[in-house]
C-alpha cells in the first residue's frame, strides 16, 4: 500500500505492475489486496495444500512425506496432488472475489484496484497490540483521491529505449562475425554509469545462438570509464570484458560463464588494495566464469554465488554471505561477518590483519590451513589475476610466494568438505562424477537426518 501510494503522488502508477503475496487463502483476502493497490496476486501455501502439502517444512531436507519437495522417488511415488486440485481450489477463490464485488460494486478487478475508501479498520479488535496499530495513512492517504482505480495500463508502460543502449548501438555491431561465425572479435568502448547492465544483451544473443557459449575469449571488449548498475550481468562463456575504471553495485551479476576484470585508470596515483573500485553484491548469483578485481569492493562480496572464481583485493561487511560453491581469492582485508550462512564453495584469505579471524562467522564454516593442492589453485588464481590485471600487490606475492604462501588460510564450510570427501570416495569406487555428486548428496542427507 506504501507502494502504491508513492507511485500515484509521482504520477508512476499507470506504468508498473504492484504485486502482493504472502498467505493469501481466501477470496476475501485477494479483494483487501486489490483494494490496497495490487494488480497482481502470488499464491503458494493455499495450492501447495490442496495438492496434499501436509506442512512439514522439512522441504530442505529432501524428506518430504507426501512427495512434493523431493528428489527421492520412493518418496515422490507418495504425491497423489493432481493439477484439477489447484484449478479447483482457484474457482473458489474467483467465486468469492466475485461475492465480494457484488456486495461492493465492482464489475471488474481493475475497478476495485486502489479503492481504500472502501475499507475501514475493524471495531472488534481484541489485542491489545493490534488495537494500537494506526492504519489512518493507508485507508485515507493526504492528498490521494481514494475514490478512483487507477492501476496499470500497458499503454502507459515506459519505454526503456533499449535501441539506444551501448550493446545495441556498438557491442552488437562489432561482435556480429563472433555471432555469426565465432570468429575472435576485440575492441574498445568508452561506458559511464547511466549504462546499466551493460552486455547483457549480447551476452543473451550469444545464449540463445549458441547454449552452450561460445569458446573463451571469442569476443573480447576493453571498456574505460564508470560501469553502471549490474555491469556484465548474466554474461555467459565466450565473453570477456576489461574495465580499466570502476564500477557500481551488482557488478557480474549472475556471471554464467564469462570473464570480468576491472582495474583503476592507468594514471591513478591511489593504491588499489586500499580503495573501493566497485560497489557492493558483485558476482551475486553468479554461477560460473571467471573475475579479477584489482581494488577493494563493497559489502555483500560474492552473496549466493555458486561457481565463479573470483579475486580481489579487499571486501567489506559479510563477504561470501549465502555462498554455495565457486572459489573466492580474497588478497586483503575483509569487514565483519565473512562467510556467514556459506554453505559451499571456498574462500582463501590472506592474512593482512592479525585479528582477520575475528571477522569471520564461523556458524557453518571453519579455517584450515592450505594444502600443496590449494597452494597451486592460490597461485593459478594470483597469476592470472596479475596478467589481466596488472595488479600489484598480486606480483609482490607471487615474487616472494614461497614466504607469503604461509598467510593463507581457507575458509570451508563443514557439510561442503563433507560432501568432497564422499564425492572423492565414491570416483574411487568408479562411479561418475555426476553420479558421485547425487550419491553424496543423498548420503549427507541420511547422515545429517
Amino acid at each position: 500500500s506504501e507502494t502504491h501510494q508513492i507511485l500515484l503522488m509521482n504520477n508512476l502508477r499507470e506504468r508498473v505492475r504492484v504485486e502482493t503475496d504472502g498467505k493469501l487463502m481466501t477470496g476475501r483476502d485477494v479483494v483487501i489486496a486489490a483494494m490496497l493497490g495490487a494488480d497482481e496476486f502470488g499464491f503458494a501455501t493455499a495450492p501447495l495444500v490442496a495438492l496434499g502439502c501436509v506442512m512439514m517444512r522439512v522441504c530442505n531436507l529432501d524428506t518430504c512425506p507426501v512427495g512434493i519437495a523431493t528428489q527421492n522417488e520412493e518418496l515422490r511415488k507418495r504425491f497423489k496432488g493432481k493439477p484439477e486440485y489447484v484449478v479447483n481450489f482457484m474457482r473458489f477463490i474467483a467465486q468469492e472475489m466475485r461475492e465480494y464485488m457484488a456486495k461492493l460494486g465492482f464489475r471488474t478487478v481493475n475497478e476495485m484496484i486502489g479503492r481504500v475508501d472502501k475499507l475501514k479498520k475493524r471495531a472488534d479488535i481484541k489485542g491489545w497490540k493490534a488495537r494500537t496499530v494506526d492504519l489512518k495513512n493507508i485507508l485515507d492517504p493526504p492528498g490521494i483521491d481514494t475514490s478512483k482505480a487507477v492501476h496499470y495500463r500497458k499503454e502507459a508502460e515506459f519505454d526503456h529505449r533499449l535501441e539506444r543502449v551501448i550493446d545495441s548501438t556498438l557491442f552488437m555491431v562489432q561482435a556480429a562475425p563472433a555471432l555469426e561465425r565465432q570468429e575472435k572479435v576485440e575492441f574498445k568502448a568508452e561506458i559511464n554509469n547511466i549504462n546499466r547492465t551493460v552486455g547483457t544483451i549480447l551476452g543473451s544473443n550469444v545464449s540463445r545462438r549458441y547454449p552452450k557459449g561460445l569458446p573463451d575469449d571469442t569476443i573480447t571488449i576493453n571498456c574505460h570509464g564508470s560501469g553502471g548498475q549490474s555491469f556484465g550481468a548474466f554474461l555467459p562463456r565466450g565473453i570477456t570484458i576489461n574495465v580499466e575504471g570502476d564500477a557500481n553495485d551488482y557488478f557480474g551479476k549472475g556471471l554464467s560463464g564469462g570473464k570480468l576484470s576491472l582495474r583503476p585508470p592507468r594514471e591513478s596515483t591511489f593504491l588499489p588494495d586500499e580503495n573501493i573500485v566497485v560497489g557492493n553484491v558483485a558476482f551475486y548469483g553468479a554461477t560460473g566464469g571467471k573475475a579479477f578485481i584489482n581494488g577493494v569492493a563493497g559489502e555483500r562480496f560474492c552473496v549466493r554465488n555458486s561457481g565463479v572464481h573470483a579475486v580481489v583485493e579487499g571486501v567489506g561487511d559479510h563477504g561470501c554471505e549465502y555462498m554455495t560453491g565457486g572459489v573466492a581469492l580474497i588478497i586483503g582485508r575483509t569487514g565483519i561477518n565473512f562467510a556467514a550462512g556459506m554453505s559451499g564453495g571456498v574462500a582463501y584469505l590472506y592474512e593482512e590483519e592479525l585479528d582477520f579471524a575475528s571477522k569471520i562467522n564461523f556458524s557453518m564454516v571453519k579455517m584450515l590451513g592450505v594444502d600443496e593442492k590449494d597452494l597451486q589453485t592460490i597461485k593459478a588464481m594470483l597469476t592470472e589475476h596479475a596478467e589481466i590485471t596488472g595488479s600489484p600487490k598480486a606480483k609482490r606475492i607471487l615474487k616472494d610466494f614461497e614466504n607469503e604462501k604461509q598467510r593463507f588460510h581457507k575458509i570451508m564450510p563443514n557439510d561442503y568438505e563433507k560432501m568432497l570427501t564422499i564425492i572423492e570416495q565414491k570416483l574411487v569406487e568408479g562411479l561418475s562424477r555426476k553420479e558421485a555428486e547425487i550419491e553424496a548428496f543423498y548420503e549427507n542427507c541420511r547422515v545429517n537426518n
